[in-house]
This record gives C-alpha cells, sequence and structure tokens, in this order.
C-alpha cells in the first residue's frame, strides 16, 4: 500500500435489460456504459443505474461497484477480446489500485461525497453469460480480481479524472483480498472468518453467509 489515493477512470451506469442465458433471455443490468460529466450519488446509488436481481445486487451496502482497470489486460488475454470501462458490470472503473490495495471499512472521499468500502464483490453467471464464458465467474473468484462495493455515508457529486482519496483506513486492515481468500479459497479457516466478522462494517449479506458457514462448520466437528 503505497499511496493512499487511486484515479477514476470512467463513471459507468446501465439500467436492466434482456440478456441471453441458455437459451432464453434474463433480465440483467451487468451492461454500463461510461456517463459523461458529473454524476450524483445517493445511498441507492447513481441515477440510471439499476439492478435486475435486487435480492443479490443493490441497496445500501453495494450503492457503488468498483473494478480496477488494472486486471483488463488478463482478461483481454483470457477472453481473446477488448474491453472497454464498465466491462465487468462495475460504476466506477478505477486506475492503479486493486483488491489488495482496499480494506473492508475504509472511508474513502471521491469527489465531494465520502463513501465506505463494504464488501468483495461476488461475480454471477450473468457475468459468465455476457461474454459467453461458462466458467468466467468461477475464474473471477479464484483469481480474487472481484472488484468490490461502496456504500455512500455522504451523498455527493463526482466524475472520471477525480481522484479516490482514502481519508481513513479501518485499524482491522483486512483487505478485500483477505476477505476473497476466506470467502472462495480457504473456507474452513474459522479464525479468518471471524476476524471478518469482527469488522462492523462488513455488508450484512457477508455477515450472515459467514455466520452460517461457521454454523455448519461448527454441527459437522
Amino acid at each position: 500500500m503505497i499511496a493512499l489515493k487511486s484515479t477514476i477512470a470512467s463513471v459507468n451506469v446501465g439500467m436492466p435489460a434482456e440478456l441471453a442465458h441458455g437459451g432464453k433471455f434474463v433480465q440483467s443490468g451487468i451492461v454500463k456504459r461510461p456517463v459523461a460529466g458529473a454524476i450524483h450519488v445517493s445511498e441507492q446509488g447513481l441515477p440510471g443505474d439499476g439492478q435486475a436481481d435486487l435480492v443479490n445486487h443493490g441497496g445500501p451496502d453495494k450503492a457503488v461497484c468498483v473494478y480496477g482497470t488494472d486486471h483488463y489486460p488478463y482478461w483481454e488475454e483470457r477472453l481473446g477480446r477488448s474491453l472497454s470501462f464498465g466491462a465487468f458490470g462495475e460504476n466506477i472503473s478505477l486506475a492503479s489500485w486493486t483488491e489488495p490495495d482496499w480494506c473492508i471499512g475504509d472511508k474513502v472521499r471521491i469527489g465531494n461525497a465520502l463513501l465506505q468500502v463494504s464488501q468483495p464483490r461476488q461475480p454471477c453467471f450473468k457475468l459468465a453469460a455476457l461474454y459467453g464464458a461458462p466458467d468466467l465467474a468461477d475464474w473471477v473468484s479464484k483469481t480474487g480480481f472481484t472488484g468490490f462495493y461502496l456504500r455512500v455515508l455522504e451523498p455527493g457529486t463526482f466524475s472520471s479524472g477525480d481522484e479516490a482519496i482514502v481519508v481513513e483506513r479501518h485499524p482491522a486492515a483486512i483487505t478485500i483480498a483477505e476477505a476473497n481468500r476466506v470467502m472462495h479459497i480457504d473456507k474452513s479457516d474459522v479464525a479468518g472468518m471471524n476476524r471478518l466478522l469482527a469488522v462492523a462494517e462488513l455488508s450484512a449479506s457477508w455477515q450472515e453467509t459467514i455466520t452460517k458457514r461457521i454454523s455448519k462448520l461448527n454441527a459437522g466437528q
């Protein structure tokens, strides 16, 4: 962690639309397009942006999705195609910083809005459907190139070119990369899960998932 700021390469939004999957169509908001100029962010996210599955996407803990553009070259090679901003359904395409650099609970100033890191992003089948790569969601989880979500503490405006500045590093310093390890790789690491649960700023959905996993592991002892 050599710096406490990074640059917004693009801000992207998109509303739910039909996405081909398994010979039929599903509704998905995964297709995002860059927007020009300043945009206002509130506790519910960005205007012109929406999710079809409100159980697993959106809401205050997942108001803004962030993905690192440093991952694009890897995916371009693996998918055999070029990628543009918003390629992974992210609202903010972020230059320079990736998952090992951000911690759950970090407070981030972007423009005049204040946001907070809440959880890693968990890719679903719709990302795989978008690129016609059935294993893509699994690849994302296993590489740890997931991106993450922000909740909004103070609404405000920002635009591409603005800096994302960490104004308060969470004292637990549990990175997105570490949270991904516990969730997707070392699934029986109860000590690691408990450390993650001790961070009150972790999203409610991740708290619930991890609590259930620990209960199942304890029941199987």
